[in-house]
């Protein structure tokens, strides 16, 4: 028997992020589109009026941050549930142009799947 089944404790995955080993396809690519991606600071007003987010599983702070880390499985699915509707434009403090990442990040995923980015 090992130590974590005797104690009655699973170790969690690590949830260190190795920013040298993340790929930076997509964000180069979606920061290359749309510019004002750069502005972003997290503060989550996007994703607090999101209709997507009512309706469904869809966080675009949570999609900006998938992004950002690299990390292509999860965001494959999370750009899929975007509704387009706008409102996170709206009220974005930075002016971040939202819709356009959304698009570009599905661009991308689309690109890499096709070897083309």
């Amino acid at each position: 028997m090992d130590q974590a089944n005797k104690f009655g404790f699973t170790i969690n995955r690590s949830r260190l992020i190795d920013y040298d080993r993340s790929d930076r396809k997509v964000r180069d690519y979606v920061t290359l589109m749309e510019p004002s991606f750069r502005l972003c600071f997290a503060c989550g007003g996007c994703a607090a009026t999101c209709t997507a987010g009512y309706h469904k599983s869809f966080n675009l702070r949570r999609m900006n941050t998938l992004i950002r880390r690299g990390e292509i499985e999860p965001l494959r699915e999370e750009v899929t549930r975007c509704m387009l509707c706008g409102k996170c434009l709206l009220v974005c403090p930075r002016g971040v142009n939202t819709r356009n990442v959304v698009a570009a990040a599905a661009a991308a995923i689309r690109k890499l799947d096709r070897n083309e980015l």
